[in-house]
């Protein structure tokens, strides 16, 4: 047994948590199995075996990226133990550079951008401003792929990758969402990008699930639940199922995001080693 890092959850305030889970499970056609609330999530992962989660949400307008970053370091900053966190951005924000400011002040550890949702594609030249912006300095999370749409597919990953070298993206849903032949023809490869095992795994099998982790490198992915989206036992079943080696599993569940969102490991193993112990008790 591992540390398991879940690098993929959506959380929301208490007063429009079920408004915004009834949104996404319209958007994906899906039966949400959680309700989307901070104190539900830690439920989950003390059940589940979870050690540690990034949480962040999405801004689906400008004005609302400084209180949702806010709503996010304040979370963190409650249970640093617990959760690591990421900010938002809105390409049509009228001051990209104060608000990126803001996300590093807020010592969050990151960008999340939903491309589908905010409804702008990745190589727009508005986000290409916020690439230029956080090169270097943060992480973006991206939902990455859907056959629906073509805001986030890999066409428009390609382009950004190349340009932004120093820029770490990390594409959700193994690089593309249901797209998932042409994320791996077409991304493999690139050192700036690493990629999520989130809202994928349930949709192919367990040999393609393995073939995409060594197409893209064990070095090169995190484990994800997309919470509140699956049960969360459930993925990490789907995770095991691949029948990974012991060394590929260890990078993914937290050696991975340890460096790529400067967690400390060595805290996350001893947080590991005391809810052992709680749990031998039990």
């Amino acid at each position: 047994m591992y540390p398991i890092i879940d690098c993929h959850c959506h959380i929301y305030p208490s007063k429009i948590a079920d408004k915004a889970v009834l949104g996404i499970g319209n958007f994906y056609h899906l039966d949400m199995e959680y309700d989307g609330r901070l104190e539900t999530l830690i439920k989950e992962n003390e059940k589940s075996g979870i050690t540690h989660s990034l949480i962040f949400s999405v801004a689906t307008k400008p004005s609302q990226t400084q209180s949702i970053n806010q709503f996010i370091a304040d979370n963190v900053s409650g249970d640093p133990l617990r959760f690591t966190g990421l900010g938002t951005l809105h390409p049509d924000s009228s001051d990209i550079k104060g608000d990126i400011e803001h996300i590093l002040e807020l010592g969050l550890r990151g960008v999340k951008l939903h491309p589908d949702i905010q409804g702008i594609k990745i190589d727009d030249d508005r986000c290409m401003r916020i690439y230029e912006l956080c090169s270097g300095k943060l992480p973006i999370l991206m939902h990455t792929g859907d056959s629906r749409y073509d805001f986030s597919n890999p066409d428009h990953l390609k382009p950004v990758l190349e340009a932004f070298p120093n820029l770490t993206v990390v594409g959700a849903h193994f690089g593309g969402y249901s797209v998932w032949d042409e994320a791996e023809r077409k991304l493999e490869g690139y050192k700036n990008l690493y990629v999520d095992c989130s809202s994928a795994m349930a949709f192919f099998s367990k040999e393609k699930g393995k073939e995409l982790v060594r197409a893209f490198g064990a070095d090169h992915v995190v484990f994800g639940t997309d919470f509140p989206m699956w049960k969360i036992s459930g993925e990490i079943a789907r995770f095991e199922a691949l029948g990974l080696t012991e060394e590929e599993k260890q990078k993914i569940y937290y050696k991975n995001a340890c460096s790529l969102f400067k967690i400390d490991q060595n805290k996350i193993l001893e947080k590991f080693q005391k809810d052992q112990k709680i749990l031998d008790k039990e």
